[in-house]
């Protein structure tokens, strides 16, 4: 089994060299790994760095765009070139730790699961303390979507979204930003996949520390939630 890491990165010049070698000192006990990092037309180094990484080690791979579109567009362009059996997100900075993803991949490899999303909710490992209402804002959005999905996800705007080829080759991502991630689960919940979630660590950063995601994306992922459950 081959397993793809997609690394959607836009201005992550200071933690992409760390993750990407974080990412590849995992043992996913599987025949194969490939990194794709997707460059979002930074402003900053982060292309010169992925291509440096990608020119010193042959399982790492580099696109980049030509004009900044956002995370989604940047998943969506990894998944097009990724060829692997298991496909999962992983962020370029630091908050999710892939020393997480064998226990999510070991589900797909067992034939238990076809899709596993991690939870930072569920789990006992560590946890960075910072916004309050960025907790109460996952929960909400989570359980909107779940209204909507008729799942019993605990965390559906969570980074690690892993999915067997087959599942991911039923998921077009239309969105750009971040109503991808409702988009997913709610395209997901409509197929006759197994779902199954496992608790991850997360190390949150702050916006000084490089944190995008804002209110308007919240706004979005509400209206992403009823437009893929009932209009797609």
């Amino acid at each position: 089994m081959k397993l793809s890491i997609l690394i959607p990165a836009f201005n992550e010049q200071a933690t992409l060299e760390t993750i990407v070698g974080r990412v590849l000192a995992v043992d996913y006990r599987v025949d194969d790994v490939e990194v794709v990092i997707v460059d979002d037309r930074s402003t900053d180094s982060t292309y010169d760095v992925a291509t440096t990484i990608a020119a010193s080690d042959p399982r790492v791979r580099v696109i980049r765009h030509d004009l900044n579109q956002g995370k989604g567009a940047a998943i969506r362009s990894a998944m097009q070139h990724a060829d692997g059996d298991v496909l999962v997100v992983q962020d370029a900075d630091l908050e999710y730790d892939p020393r997480d993803l064998p226990q999510m991949v070991e589900l797909i490899q067992s034939d238990i699961a076809d899709v596993v999303f991690g939870s930072r909710f569920l789990s006992s490992g560590p946890h960075r303390v910072l916004y309050f209402w960025h907790q109460v804002g996952n929960k909400f959005l989570t359980l909107l979507s779940n209204m909507f999905t008729n799942l019993n996800l605990t965390d559906m705007e969570v980074c690690y979204k892993m999915l067997r080829r087959e599942v991911a080759e039923t998921v077009k991502i239309e969105e750009n930003r971040f109503g991808f991630e409702p988009e997913i689960t709610a395209k997901v919940a409509k197929g006759t996949w197994r779902i199954y979630e496992v608790p991850i660590s997360y190390f949150g950063r702050t916006y000084d520390e490089g944190k995008k995601i804002g209110w308007r994306d919240g706004v979005r992922a509400m209206i992403c939630i009823v437009k893929y459950n009932l209009f797609r």
